[in-house]
């Protein structure tokens, strides 16, 4: 049965939602430790996730629904076997325009010109300091060599490179100014996100662990570049961006535990395990793996679809106070897709 063509979707606070990250696994080959704990994570068994097929069927009908960017995350994209044919199918589904992704680097140089063939256009580069010693100290593996292969791979073949550090307090504060200076001979934006409380129980959340809010992080990029020059966004955009005078490149903050960028969010979360997430800091809204296998048809699961997303929280707080006990803190970003 061919997917039923339905107004794209809006959100009772008049929100579209159009760009859909998909996590193809939750299985990853760092263990930051602000994503996981140093044992890693009690992992799905490969049959609670979503298969290829599963992923293909409910992003062609999303798109049908008015979504039309995807980004792939994990954990790990490149864990997951097969993944670049998967992409290939992803990249041609009518509706689909815009296909990205979100790694680590570790495995991805030697896929870099098959992601340039199928015309994806940028790459979002997990990053957090450029110093070998701290590298192993934060993600406890000894893999950044290979992380600025694939970072070189990336701007020789064109694709646009975003990379993604978290800023954390006692340690990598010593790395935000190398990392920012990047982008003054490469055309690269480097963008800095406040830590988020999803450690995988690492350590417990609350605003006193978070000295580094995105107030601090751009007066401390401003003490060194001087004054940063905000950049026009997209709708839809979770980073401030900002131009420095002389550079090539750009950087950004994301104020992802402030949550400044809640009231224009037009993205939801497909999980591995097949939960619709309509909130970065919400508990899951719909099981769309029970519906793919319990023989719904399309028209059924567009409008459960619909439904759940009628009743989407207006912001991470309220999304976070929906959850039971705000066990935020024993989720790792690996589960939830990043």
């Amino acid at each position: 049965m061919a997917p039923p063509v339905v107004a794209p979707l809006f959100d009772q606070h008049g929100r579209p939602l159009e760009y859909l990250r998909l996590a193809v696994t939750d299985r990853c080959n760092l263990r930051c430790f602000y994503c996981m704990p140093e044992e890693g994570i009690n992992y799905m068994p490969k049959h609670d996730l979503l298969s290829y097929e599963e992923m293909l069927r409910i992003t062609g009908l999303l798109a049908t629904l008015g979504v039309r960017k995807v980004r792939l995350t994990g954990g790990e994209p490149f864990v997951r076997r097969d993944l670049v044919p998967f992409m290939e199918r992803l990249a041609q589904l009518p509706g689909i325009d815009d296909l990205s992704l979100t790694t680590n680097g570790v495995l991805t140089a030697p896929y870099v010109p098959a992601l340039a063939r199928m015309g994806v256009k940028a790459v979002n580069l997990s990053l957090d300091t450029l110093d070998r010693a701290r590298f192993a100290s934060i993600t406890r593996r000894d893999e950044l060599p290979r992380v600025l292969e694939t970072f070189h791979a990336l701007l020789d073949a064109g694709i646009q490179v975003k990379i993604n550090t978290v800023v954390m307090a006692g340690q990598n504060i010593a790395d935000l100014i190398p990392l920012a200076d990047l982008s003054r001979s490469l055309p690269v934006d480097v963008r800095f996100i406040e830590e988020m409380p999803f450690n995988g129980g690492s350590h417990e959340a609350g605003p006193a662990s978070l000295p580094w809010h995105h107030v601090r992080i751009r007066q401390h990029l401003e003490e060194h570049f001087g004054e940063l020059t905000p950049v026009v966004t997209a709708a839809g955009a979770t980073a401030a961006d900002y131009s420095i005078a002389g550079h090539q490149g750009r950087v950004g903050i994301i104020a992802a535990y402030s949550r400044t960028f809640c009231g224009t969010c037009n993205r939801l979360r497909l999980t591995a395990e097949g939960g619709i997430k309509t909130c970065l800091y919400d508990q899951g809204v719909l099981d769309v793996r029970a519906l793919l296998r319990s023989g719904k048809d399309d028209e059924q699961i567009a409008a459960a679809l619909a439904a759940a997303f009628r009743f989407r929280a207006a912001n991470g707080f309220e999304a976070e106070r929906q959850r039971p006990l705000h066990q935020l803190s024993f989720e790792s970003m690996a589960t939830i897709g990043g």
